[in-house]
């Protein structure tokens, strides 16, 4: 295994990390609005929703973006 393709798996794994940490999150936003008896329970439940939401779309799509391989010139 060459250099460069030790950098993509691990880049791959990094997003990948993302992306699950973003589903815990989620998980964990609904375990809280699942119990929530209270007005702020339920809006931190909806606020870790969504938050989670905003990192399973954008971080690994920064990521990519950031690590692109740039262009010939």
């Amino acid at each position: 295994m060459t250099e460069a393709d030790r950098i993509a798996r691990n880049r791959y794994f990094l997003m990948m990390g993302a992306n699950c940490v973003g589903v815990a999150g989620a998980v964990l936003a609904l375990l809280i609005l699942g119990r929530a008896t209270t007005t702020e329970l339920t809006m931190l439940g909806i606020a870790l929703m969504l938050a989670s939401f905003w990192v399973m779309a954008a971080i690994p799509k920064m990521l990519a973006r950031r690590w692109r391989t740039p262009p010939e010139a």
